[in-house]
């Protein structure tokens, strides 16, 4: 069953050349089915790529989804017109009031900064806050889980010694887990950052549970024990070139950045990339869409309670 999103969206067209099921408001009014709600809190500057990125994960389940683009209120964005925003997006301060099934906050370029001089941070725990009592489900990714965990939680995260970037494999630690249903016992992630989450701080919990680390690049995946907040420092959703792009990005830029580790094929910059990850995205979204979205939301949004304080 498809995803559903405005015809005139760039990654429409994307979509439908790779063969994925996406569906015009047109058809989906004519379906009697309640779709499923998801927001999503698109934090990062490239949001056009981040979009189809995210799109494409979500429509590989049966489900018929609904999605909402929000953008930060008050943030200017550097790197996407203010016609496609305008046209595509809802600010921040629409969506309160309203409850969704699941959203998703993304990453964003920041994990350097102190969380508290990043500035859209007041209006983003606003956004935290308002999420943990209307939404049933919410996804924190990369810079997002760091941003989750420190603010409802109180973990912080932690500078390594240089840049993150790579494929690296970590380690299931709950292979029952239903979010991680059909993964391998060690599974591969892209991840570019500056900063990672001590896996012991969020083990020692008393509200979280840990499900993947990785002895470099540290916690992997986590949850808050009522399902309600999913937590995960890596980005299943990259394309095959996104860390490429990054790479020769920063070079252009004169930074001098490290090669991807266990990415270029010989560790060639000048040979392709092959995805090694595909699989275990696509898995992963559809995990969480149906165990922890679609099988435990109330059928009517306004039934929507706060999770566990």
């Amino acid at each position: 069953m498809p995803i559903r999103i405005d015809s005139d969206l760039p990654a429409y067209s994307t979509l439908e050349r790779e063969n994925i099921f996406v569906m015009t408001g047109e058809r989906a009014a004519s379906q009697d089915i309640r779709p499923l709600e998801i927001a999503i809190v698109n934090l990062m500057p490239t949001k056009e790529v981040t979009e189809t990125q995210l799109f494409r994960m979500l429509s590989n389940t049966p489900l018929q989804i609904n999605v909402s683009l929000v953008q930060i209120a008050g943030h200017v964005s550097k790197n996407t017109s203010s016609a496609h925003l305008s046209r595509f997006y809802l600010s921040s301060d629409d969506i309160f009031g309203k409850k969704f099934d699941g959203m998703i906050i993304t990453g964003a370029p920041v994990e350097q900064l102190p969380f508290e001089q990043v500035d859209y941070w007041e209006e983003l725990c606003r956004i935290m806050d308002y999420a943990h009592r209307n939404v049933f489900s919410t996804l924190y990714i990369c810079w997002g889980a760091m941003a989750g965990l420190y603010h409802l939680y109180g973990i912080p995260k932690h500078e390594v010694s240089r840049k993150l970037s790579g494929i690296y494999y970590s380690r299931l630690i709950a292979p029952t887990e239903p979010l991680l249903r059909g993964f391998d016992d060690f599974f591969p992630v892209p991840t570019s950052r500056y900063t990672k989450i001590d896996a012991g701080d969020v083990r020692a919990h008393p509200r979280l549970a840990l499900l993947a680390d990785s002895e470099l690049t540290g916690m992997t995946l986590a949850k808050s024990l009522d399902n309600r907040s999913i937590f995960m420092t890596g980005h299943l959703e990259y394309d095959p070139d996104t860390l490429a792009k990054e790479y020769f990005r920063d070079k252009d830029k004169g930074l001098s950045p490290h090669l991807p580790e266990h990415y270029f094929t010989d560790d060639d910059p000048s040979k392709p990339v092959y995805s090694t990850w595909r699989s275990t995205a696509h898995l992963f979204y559809s995990n969480w869409l149906n165990y922890y979205v679609y099988q435990m939301t109330p059928y009517r949004l306004g039934d929507i309670a706060g999770g566990e304080d």
